[in-house]
């Protein structure tokens, strides 16, 4: 299988819906059709978005459990209807009361599981639109924006002026984490109102900007597509097709089987593997699994399987990704949760 996943650096103005549709254009002439992203940006954002290519697809689910890791820049004594600075000032306030020891506590208070209320310019639905949509018609929700449960894993700064109120911030969090929201909040603990000025994500799980062996901006995809000739286009695409990763390379959390050529050709056809008939060389990170929910209870997938049975499952001899699968304790099977080979005869 060489679908797999390409690494972007997004630009800001750009969408992660148009970083897919220039993607999807590049590889037309691949036959793909499946493509998709792993992790909303804002427009304004910039920074690593993994892109899905065929049967990678497949897996974007399993993102949910990744932390992303992000660089902020920030300014304190402006408040914003958007939070950041390309939104409308609502009030300015004085700083000057605010040193760089208070600002590293304040940071530090906001580890672990706290709790957000998403910005009005945001994408999250209630009555079936989008905050944002409320927000540009000047529209009034009518019902209470529900709080999200957020975990802060890490959160430290990097630096600061605090001359000009400007300072600089790398936070890994969970999936649903606003961090302009982060930034008023510390505005509001401080005193003195604080607004995004710039973010960009390094880290996506295990993919980052610095880690991946390659990365493409989507302006010089874009350029290709457009002023290249169909020659130059198949063979960038090539070229493209050549750098995905794998589509097991994020999966790290998960556990490992190697099975025999006899028993893949068996779960290639959807059936349970006996589990003693299975070679586990690496069980789930657990301890993992169980820190991404704030009441440490295990979270499951989109089919109701708990995430601390569902190993990665390889060929013995070639070594080959065969899928996923999890491990049914009542019955002691090794059953298939996505199976990434054509059905061996």
């Amino acid at each position: 299988m060489r679908d797999g996943i390409l690494i972007l650096d997004k630009p800001q103005e750009w969408t992660s819906s148009d970083c897919v549709a220039i993607c999807r254009r590049a590889f037309r002439c691949k036959g793909i059709k499946k493509v998709g992203h792993g992790g909303t940006l804002d427009p304004m954002a910039t920074g690593v978005l993994p892109i899905f290519i065929g049967q990678a697809t497949r897996i974007m689910e399993y993102l949910d459990l990744d932390m992303k890791t992000y660089r902020c820049s920030a300014a304190l004594g402006k408040v914003t209807d958007t939070l950041d600075i390309w939104g409308q000032t609502l009030d300015t306030q004085d700083y000057s009361h605010v040193t760089a020891d208070a600002l590293r506590q304040c940071l530090e208070s906001f580890k672990g599981w706290i709790w957000q209320t998403p910005p009005k310019y945001s994408a999250v639905r209630i009555n079936g639109k989008r905050l944002y949509e409320y927000a540009y018609k000047g529209q009034e929700v009518d019902v209470d924006i529900k709080q999200r449960n957020v975990n802060i894993q890490d959160i430290q700064l990097i630096s600061c002026d605090m001359e000009v109120g400007a300072f600089v911030f790398d936070v890994t969090c969970s999936k649903g984490t606003y961090v302009r929201t982060i930034c008023s909040d510390i505005g509001d603990q401080l005193g003195c109102g604080c607004v995004m000025t710039a973010l960009t994500r390094t880290k996506v799980g295990n993919i980052s900007l610095d880690g991946a062996p390659h990365v493409y901006s989507p302006l010089r995809i874009k350029e290709l597509c457009s002023s290249g000739s169909q020659e130059e286009i198949e063979s960038f695409a090539e070229e493209l097709y050549g750098q995905l990763l794998p589509a097991d390379y994020p999966l790290i959390h998960f556990g490992k089987i190697r099975l025999s050529e006899d028993r893949v050709r068996y779960f290639s056809r959807g059936n349970s593997i006996r589990w003693n008939q299975v070679n586990v060389t690496g069980e789930p990170d657990r301890d993992y699994m169980h820190s991404v929910r704030s009441d440490g209870s295990m979270p499951l997938n989109a089919r109701g399987r708990r995430y601390d049975r569902i190993y990665r499952i390889y060929e013995d001899d070639t070594g080959a990704f065969i899928g996923t699968g999890y491990y049914d304790k009542d019955e002691r099977l090794l059953k298939a949760d996505k199976v990434f080979i054509e059905k061996r005869p």
